[in-house]
């Protein structure tokens, strides 16, 4: 009964427009849920009552349930709050996308769909956003195939696929995908392209800054097992770039197949080790004293009237009920954190319950604080995200940049987000992007960058300082200019100012051949020739020795031949000209 009444509705607001004799006008747009005209989610009990590529194939409810993906469950993911439809299964839950104009509105960066492609690859094609003031614009929307899609930019893997006779070998993928909007217009409907193989199910305005300032960040570089933490309470440290009145925190559930319970959560000033200077100030979610993260999904805590110090080092602790036997993990943290023996001790001011120390960062991915003007974005690799470094000491470069914005008034005091993962490569996956890690390098800065830099918070500005590793896995320099030229143009494409830096000798590394510094030589003639980038930052020129080029200096090398040490990091933050980073 349920569905004959929608399909009517449908029916009649057609019927309104297209009957003879009836004043010619377009159709007033509908909610994407009136459009509904597929159903792609079958009961593993019933699975032929569901048709989601037209071959009788679907996803399986139980599946999804299991990633916490249950319907009218909101789901926040690359920053926008979409919703699982509201339907059981066996009912309509998506729209097969030809062309229809959904009613949707709001402010902000993005609008984000929740997708997938049930042709022969990659579906989609053109729709366009009609603005509030009249004004329109148009995007381009592809949505990768649902069975063969890259696991590395997939917001849910569902574990098993229904067909009529029963369950199916092999997975399932949906993508949650994002297109620029014009900054500043409210957002009155959207058209979809005319692509029927194209499926959206959800479609949202996002808005990841409006208010906020991202003060510090991480990248999940992959998702190994851990513990298995059961009863356990996570103290994580970690250096606020900028200060404020206010704070929010960001969990990401990146990479899981199963959801993941915070059972309580605060955040404090750092006097040393793991004790605060103050009692720990508690976190809320949606009002409540913890969060479920559904998998693929992110939590973010309510906004906290909290004096965040700029340059301080904040604790930020969490319970985890658990069982947690595998997490979305930042390797490379460089800085020592803290996990307790049993029991929540997220209250705690001193930090005599936390025994055991970290050398990474689980599930936390970011600190926002009120107000400000905004933040930059370093994407990189190890030499971004520290290593070599002092640990806890917070001399990587772009702490040193930090501290440098932080002691001016010539340009605005933006936030810094390092965005640097050890090992990452522009143009191919370490990280394949689903299941346990055996590898923490992440996924590539390809498939990262919608999560890393455009769902960031607040971001102006992405300084791009990548390649040396595809350079030593063999790539050669048409291929990473390639990369590098497809996140520029990505990056402009949102409307960020992009900075590109060019890539450090390596020479005195045993991979770091000839043939290797010749293909690295000519990345960067590109860079600071080809016109791809606002500007470039020429750390190759600032840290080279000048009496052996394919060289480091010896006082800025960490004596690998490949990752500055201290002195060096600190010499690649001094020689940027901080006017190069406002838009």
């Amino acid at each position: 009964m349920r569905r004959g009444v929608r399909r009517a509705a449908v029916v009649l607001a057609l019927l309104a427009v297209l009957t003879p004799g009836a004043p010619a006008r377009a159709a007033a747009p509908l909610p994407l849920e009136r459009y509904f005209d597929n159903t792609a989610v079958s009961d593993d009990a019933r699975p032929a009552e569901a048709d989601f590529d037209g071959a009788g194939a679907s996803l399986s409810a139980q599946g999804l349930t299991a990633a916490g993906w249950t319907p009218g469950r909101p789901l926040t993911v690359l920053g926008a709050r979409l919703t699982w439809p509201d339907r059981p299964a066996g009912e309509p839950d998506n729209v097969r996308a030809d062309g229809q104009e959904v009613r949707v509105t709001g402010r902000g960066d993005a609008l984000a769909f929740l997708v997938a492609g049930t042709g022969g690859g990659t579906a989609g094609g053109p729709g366009e956003v009609a603005y509030a003031d009249g004004g329109r614009s148009g995007f381009r929307l592809l949505a990768p195939h649902w069975r063969t899609g890259p696991l590395a930019t997939r917001a849910v893997t569902v574990p098993r696929v229904n067909m009529p006779a029963g369950r199916s070998a092999g997975r399932a993928r949906l993508y949650v995908v994002t297109v620029p909007l014009a900054a500043g217009r409210e957002v009155a409907s959207v058209r979809l392209p005319r692509a029927t193989d194209l499926h959206v199910f959800a479609l949202a305005v996002r808005d990841t800054g409006r208010g906020w300032t991202g003060t510090w960040a991480a990248s999940t570089s992959g998702h190994p097992a851990v513990g298995p933490w059961t009863d356990r309470t996570l103290r994580l440290v970690v250096r606020a770039s900028v200060g404020g009145t206010r704070v929010r925190v960001r969990f990401d559930n990146t990479f899981a197949a199963a959801p993941v319970r915070i059972g309580g959560a605060t955040v404090a000033v750092r006097a040393s080790g793991a004790a605060a200077r103050k009692a720990p100030a508690r976190l809320t979610f949606g009002g409540a004293r913890g969060a479920v993260i559904p998998a693929g999904a992110q939590a973010y805590s309510d906004p906290l009237g909290f004096a965040v110090p700029a340059g301080a080092d904040l604790l930020v602790s969490f319970h985890l009920p658990g069982p947690v036997k595998a997490a979305p993990v930042h390797r490379l943290a460089v800085q020592r954190s803290y996990l307790s023996g049993p029991g929540d001790h997220t209250a705690e001011r001193t930090g005599g319950a936390y025994t055991t120390s970290l050398t990474s960062w689980p599930l936390l991915t970011g600190v926002d604080v009120g107000g400000g003007p905004g933040a930059v974005v370093l994407l990189g690799d190890s030499i971004t995200d520290g290593d070599r470094s002092t640990v806890g000491a917070n001399r990587r470069w772009p702490d040193v940049l930090a501290g440098r914005l932080r002691a001016q008034r010539a340009v605005p005091r933006y936030g810094v987000l390092n965005h640097g993962v050890s090992g990452n490569r522009v143009v191919t996956d370490r990280y394949p992007g689903d299941g346990v890690s055996t590898d923490q390098a992440g996924v590539s800065a390809l498939h990262r960058f919608d999560r890393d830099v455009t769902a960031q918070t607040s971001v102006r500005t992405v300084v791009v300082f990548e390649g040396v590793n595809d350079l030593l896995a063999g790539a050669d320099a048409r291929t990473l200019t390639a990369g590098l030229r497809a996140l520029a143009d990505r990056a402009r494409a949102a409307g960020l100012r992009v900075l590109g830096a060019t890539v450090l000798p390596c020479g005195g590394r045993a991979a770091c051949t000839p043939a290797v510094d010749a293909e690295r030589r000519a990345v960067n003639a590109w860079l600071r020739t080809g016109g791809a980038f606002d500007a470039v930052l020429d750390f190759d020129a600032v840290l080279r020795d000048p009496a052996d080029p394919a060289r480091m200096r010896p006082a800025h090398d960490s004596g690998d031949h490949l990752h500055p040490g201290d002195a060096g990091l600190k010499a690649l933050a001094d020689s940027v000209d901080l006017r190069l980073l406002v838009p």
